[in-house]
């Protein structure tokens, strides 16, 4: 059970990343008409896994919902260990 909020606490904070970047986007004029349905279907696709892993384990599917959770959840904390290491090594790209 403490797997499955550890992943759904993952994916809450990837959700919050994307919610902040739409409303800096917003705020600056950078999420207009011309990707304003991206940006509806990005944030309707976190909240869904959100959502629909929170509902699987209430329903008894605790399996599907780390399944569901994991498919974000896993290449976030790629990403961030990516991110992590860049940051820490500070390469040289040239």
């Amino acid at each position: 059970m403490n797997i499955f909020w550890i992943l759904w606490g993952i994916d809450g904070i990837i959700a919050l990343i994307f919610f902040y970047f739409f409303f800096v986007g917003i705020a600056d004029g950078s999420v207009s008409s011309y990707n304003g349905g991206l940006w509806f279907f990005m944030l309707i696709a976190l909240s869904a896994i959100l959502i629909g892993g929170y509902w699987l384990q209430t329903h008894q599917h605790e399996v599907g919902a780390k399944i569901l959770l994991s498919v974000l959840a896993v290449p976030g904390l790629l990403c961030g260990l990516f991110f992590l290491i860049l940051i820490l090594t500070n390469p040289r790209w040239n």
